[in-house]
Formats: structure tokens, sequence, C-alpha cells
């Protein structure tokens, strides 16, 4: 027989005599108050009486009082008896919880009630009637402190003036179903709480976070009881591995492990009292654990001087609780234990990537856990969609890792960020040498950062400047938003061009609360962070003269910090490169500097300016018809305004259905000059083709 089969025919016996002694006193008080014509005996009572002291009720109640004492003592306890032992209810509480009870029931129970009563009052019983049915009657056990009515075990029906003496009582539904062994957990928490449980793949942790765990396990063990220890804070920006953290530790200790929201806490101060107190009930009547999850909730109270619900509720809620957070919280009116939790290391990433992928591993493991940064549960739900996809060949395979890495990390930066399709490769650039070495250097940092500081040991050395940041300086128009696409395209990295209008704010601490949004959704490495017109934001910290001087130097001070401290690429364009302060540029690893292009570099723009057909010629191309592209490069136009130029030319060539010539770019390029405002010769603009060419 197994143990729940066994607790229930346990449960079952006690409950048995304990009802057949509750209907004997009851007759017994009925025939003391002179009610006649009682029904006859329940079956469970005809099968317990002692037919040799039938006559005798006092002996009879002494009787069945010892078989439930004994009932009582089983191992595993019988419901009723734990409830009240971890409730520390006293014998009278006890005895009228189960009158309470035994009316739900057994109708002769509820039927006796009625008789030993006043009219009037009913079937359900009263404080009255406990008083006379039972020993050691206790009235301060009515009081609204005293554990029937603090832990809600009982209702009470109390109309107009009536007295609460005389008002009638039942027991709470989750109290009869719990005597009865039924209904596992309330169901007034179910909208709130759901059970955790982490799959057998996640549930092995790396030695990282197994030291996260043990910290735990000491704090339990030297609570007095696991319920007892101090609210556990899980803090970070990784959500799965504190949930594996706490399933771990839970199930160590025999717990089931709840989960509630913390923006689903009522906001209605009765009803977040009355949600802490039914789970400071389950947490007595049952081993079970809160995880509160509170991981992207604001800290910032809804009005100011009142304790945020997150507190409120922490604050009357005792038991095991685990709050994940991203930021440690504070005065929460309860002691606490603050804990880090992070990421596995790129170490123990590369690792896990391993036992996952097994013989297909290759290279793949080194250079994913070198670009991203990703828990336990991500790393094994990208493999697993890798091969269900069906995927063959270790390029293949390599190709369809990087992708799910990158789509599992892809930043959600709402209004903060534009994600731009990158179109340019590094071939498409006309650069000098210098320029191209330095971008072909940035793509080397990023494809063997982790052989230089996990292999190699630099990580050990470094605590900041483990990412990289560069800064592309030139004039408008010079290739720097073409360069941070070609990056974007050689290394597979999603592109997000940040918006300074929605990241810079008027209101003291928004701007620095914003950008802390966008590095932090940017840290897990799938992404490039591309900040056009950088001198906005990096400028120079000014003297001190008023406040807004003084605030302005915090932004600027917070950057300094956060961008040394970021993983990531991050990429700065400027064209007032003296306008950064000096700070930013010793942070920088790489400075490339676009330059206006020269002649030679311009011929090169203009015959890379129409899309061509291809070498198959099978793709959309622009009809050019003998464009002198020599007689182009002379414009002094930088690659942007080339673009411009070559765009325009071919609306006015569409127009007019004719292919692409030269009065047609010179057109365009005269336009362009006048809104960059340079002086026109029209000499420049106008064409004279060269004998036997048609005009």
């Amino acid at each position: 027989m197994t143990e729940p089969d066994n607790r229930r025919e346990i449960n079952a016996d006690y409950l048995k005599k304990a009802l057949a002694w509750l209907e004997l006193r009851l007759r017994r008080l009925a025939g003391q108050r002179g009610c006649k014509e009682l029904p006859p005996f329940s079956p469970g009572l005809a099968a317990l009486v002692d037919p040799e002291l039938a006559d005798d009720l006092d002996e009879q109640i002494k009787r069945l009082a010892g078989l439930m004492e004994e009932a009582s003592w089983c191992e595993p306890s019988p419901w009723l008896v734990e409830l009240a032992d971890r409730l520390e209810l006293s014998r009278f509480e006890t005895e009228l919880l189960l009158l309470c009870v035994g009316v739900e029931l057994e109708t002769i129970i509820s039927e006796l009630c009625a008789r030993v009563q006043p009219s009037g009052l009913g079937h359900n019983p009263t404080f009255a009637l406990a008083l006379a049915l039972f020993d050691d009657a206790a009235p301060a056990s009515f009081a609204p402190g005293a554990p029937l009515r603090r832990w809600r075990l009982i209702e009470i029906n109390q109309p107009g003036a009536q007295p609460l003496i005389t008002s009638p009582i039942r027991a709470d539904e989750r109290v009869v179903n719990y005597a009865l062994g039924q209904e596992p957990f309330d169901d007034r928490l179910s909208p709130w709480f759901r059970r955790m449980d982490l799959p057998r793949p996640l549930q092995r942790l790396p030695h990282s976070q197994l030291r996260v765990l043990e910290v735990i396990r000491q704090h339990l063990r030297h609570a007095h009881q696991p319920s007892a220890t101090p609210l556990i804070q899980l803090v970070g920006p990784d959500a799965m591995s504190k949930e594996a953290i706490a399933c771990r530790a839970t199930r160590q200790i025999g717990f089931e492990l709840d989960r509630i929201a913390a923006e689903d806490l009522p906001a209605h101060t009765g009803d977040l009292e009355t949600l802490g107190l039914l789970w400071r009930r389950e947490c007595r009547l049952q081993r079970r654990a809160l995880y509160l999850d509170a991981q992207d909730l604001d800290q910032s109270r809804p009005v100011e001087g009142t304790p945020h619900p997150v507190a409120r509720f922490l604050a009357g809620t005792s038991g095991l609780i685990f709050l994940a957070a991203r930021e440690p919280w504070t005065r929460l009116g309860r002691p606490s234990l603050a804990l880090d939790v992070a990421k596995p290391t790129p170490g123990e990433q590369k690792e896990r990537w391993e036992r996952e992928l097994g013989d297909l591993a290759g290279d793949s493991p080194a250079l994913l856990a070198g670009q991203f940064n990703l828990n336990t549960a991500t790393i094994v739900a990208v493999v697993h969609n890798a091969r269900a996809d069906g995927v063959s060949g270790e390029k293949a395979l390599r190709q369809r890792l990087w992708d799910g890495c990158r789509n599992a990390v892809r930043p959600r930066l709402d209004n903060l960020a534009e994600r731009l399709e990158p179109k340019a490769t590094l071939r498409d650039l006309v650069l000098p040498r210098e320029a191209k070495r330095l971008l072909r250097q940035i793509v080397n940092q990023v494809r063997y950062r982790n052989r230089v500081y996990e292999d190699w040991g630099f990580a050990r050395k470094m605590s900041r400047g483990l990412g990289l940041s560069v800064l592309f300086s030139g004039e408008s128009g010079t290739g720097k938003t073409m360069a941070a696409e070609a990056l974007s395209n050689r290394l597979r990295l999603d592109l997000f061009r940040i918006d300074l209008s929605a990241v810079v704010s008027k209101y003291i601490g928004e701007t620095e609360k914003n950008l802390r949004r966008v590095f932090d959704a940017a840290e897990d490495g799938g992404a490039l962070l591309f900040f056009d017109e950088a001198d906005a934001l990096f400028g120079k910290r000014s003297e001190v003269k008023d406040s807004h001087d003084r605030y302005s130097n915090i932004e600027i001070n917070y950057l300094l910090q956060r961008m040394e401290a970021y993983r990531g690429l991050a990429i700065l364009a400027t064209n007032m490169k003296r306008a950064l302060d000096t700070a930013f540029l010793r942070r920088l690893r790489f400075l490339v500097d676009f330059p206006f292009p020269a002649a030679a570099q311009r011929l090169r723009i203009w015959k890379k300016a129409f899309p061509a057909a291809g070498r198959c010629g099978d793709l959309p191309h622009v009809p050019v018809d003998a464009l002198d592209y020599t007689r182009l490069s002379t414009l002094d136009l930088t690659g942007g305004s080339i673009a411009n130029v070559a765009l325009n030319a071919s609306f006015l060539a569409a127009r007019r259905n004719v292919p692409v010539d030269m009065p047609a770019v010179l057109r365009a390029a005269r336009d362009e000059y006048v809104k960059l405002g340079r002086p026109i010769s029209e000499s420049d603009f106008a064409w004279n083709p060269p004998a036997g060419v048609k005009s």
C-alpha cells in the first residue's frame, strides 16, 4: 500500500471515531436539555458503540474519546490533527473546528445541532453551543486575534445586532477539504499562483550557480525551520537561472514552489491582506515556498509616502519566499538576504553547448559562447529547435544555431531604438586602406574574443572593458552608417540605431534610465548598438554653474561607466569628434576616420552607385546610357550625396521612360549642390557629349 493510500485510511478511521464522539456529546446535551425523539444512531456511531455500555453515555463518550486519541497519534497524522498542530490550536479550538467540519460531513450532526439550540438559530453551530458542548471551554478563543478567526478557519454570519455568541458559524471550505485530504491548494489562490517545476534538462546547474544554491542551503539549515528563513532576494537580469535555483533549493528540502507575478498583486489593501493571509495559512498547512517575480517591476511607489504593494505583501507574509528582481529591494519590513545570480560563465556555456551538441559540436561551442551570453534554458531550446528543423552538415547547423541565438537574445527596445535591415557589405565600402584595416580588426576582435578572454585568461585580469566600443568620425555622408551595416552583415548581428530623441529626456534621471534599458537589453551579445550623432550624448562635461550643468554632467558620468561595463559591440558615429569628452576617447578600442572621398574613391563610388544586373544578368538593375564616370568623379560629393544623386537621376529617367544618362545625372547633381548650399558654376553641370555620341 502506498503512503497516500495508507494516510487516507488513517484519516478516514480518525474522522469516523471523531464524528461518532461528537455525535454522542450532542446526544448527551440534547438529553440534558429535554429534547425528545432523537434520530437513531448514525451508521458510524452504531458500529462503534459498546452494547454493554449502551445506557451509559458518559462511559461511551469516554471510550470513544480514547479511540479518537489513539487514532490521532498514528503516523502519518490525520489531516485535521495536523492542521491543529501547525496552526497551534488549543484543545477547545480543535473540538470547535471539528464541530463545524462535522456539520458539513454528517447530516445527523447538523440535525442534532438544530435540536439542542434555541429555535431560529438553524443547523449551524454557534459559540454558545460550543461552550455548552465541550469541556475546558475558553471564550477567548472567539477573539479576532485567536487562531480560529486570525487564520479564517471559520466564517461568522452575524446579521444586524445579533450577539456574536449566538451567531451561526461554519468551517471555511478549504478547512473542510483539508480535513478530508482533498484539494491540495486553496482554489481562491489559484488565479494568482501557479506551481513551478523545471524540465529535467534544466535541473543541472553550472558550478557558478551551485555556489549560490549552497549559500541558500546553509541559511535554510541554520534557520529554526525552512519557513522561518529570511526573505531570499535573487538579484540579476536572468530570470530563468533564478527560477532554476529556487526550484532546486525547494526541491532539496521537500517543498513545492509556487509563483506569483508582482504585477498581479491586488492594489486594494484589504484584498492584498486577504491574499497574504491565505498564503500564510497554506504555508502552515503544506510544505510550500513562494517565488515572487518582480523581475521587471519598477520599485518606485505608486503613491508617494505609501509602501509599495510588494513591500506590503512581504511584510505581512511569512514562509520561505524568493523575491526575483533586477536590483535588491529595501525597506521590505522583514529580514532579507540578497544574492546575485548571473548567467553561466562563458566557459560553462561552452561546456553546455558541447554537452547538448555531442558529436556535432565542431567549433560551434567556442563561437557561440564567445558571442552570446545565454542561460542553460536558452541553450537547450536553441539546440532542440535546430535539430527539429532537420538541418544537416556542420556549416548549416552552425548557421542555424547562430540564428537561433540571435533571435533568442534580440533586445526589446520599444521606442528607444530602430532595428535596421543591413544591406551593405564590406565589399561595398569605398574607404582608405587604413580604415578598411581597422574594420577588419573589429571583425576579428568580435570573433575571437572568447579565445583571448577565456582561453588565454584576459578575463581574469580585466573586470571592465571586455566589450568593444568604436568611434566612426567623419563628415555626413562619408559612409559611417553604411560601415555599421557592413559590420552587422559580416558578424551576423542585429543592428539597432539608437533614437536619441527618445533616449534623452528633460526629466532628471530619465535619460540614465533609458540608456540603462538600451545597454541591458543588448548585453547578451546578439546586437550591434549604433549611436548616430553621438556628440549629442557623449559631449564634453562642463563647468558646474547651475543645477542643469550638474545633472548634465551626471548623465555623462553614467555613460562613461556604462560604456566601460558594456560587454557587446557599440559604435558611436559623429561628425564633430572634437565635441566628444576626452574620457570617452580613452575608453574606445578603435577610432576609424571616414575622410571626404578623393577623386579616385569617388570614381569607384560612382561605378557602384546604380544597381547592376549581376554576373548572370538576372537581377533587377538600372538601365544606364554611357555615363562618363571620370567626369562625375570631379564633383565634390560624399558617398551619401552620390547615392542621392543616383536615386534622383533614376526617377528623372523613369519619368521619361529612358535609360539614365548624363544630362539626368548632372541635373540631379546640380540639385544636390543647391541642397548643400554650395556655389554653382553652370559650366560644371553642362553636358557636351563627345563626337559620335547622341545627346
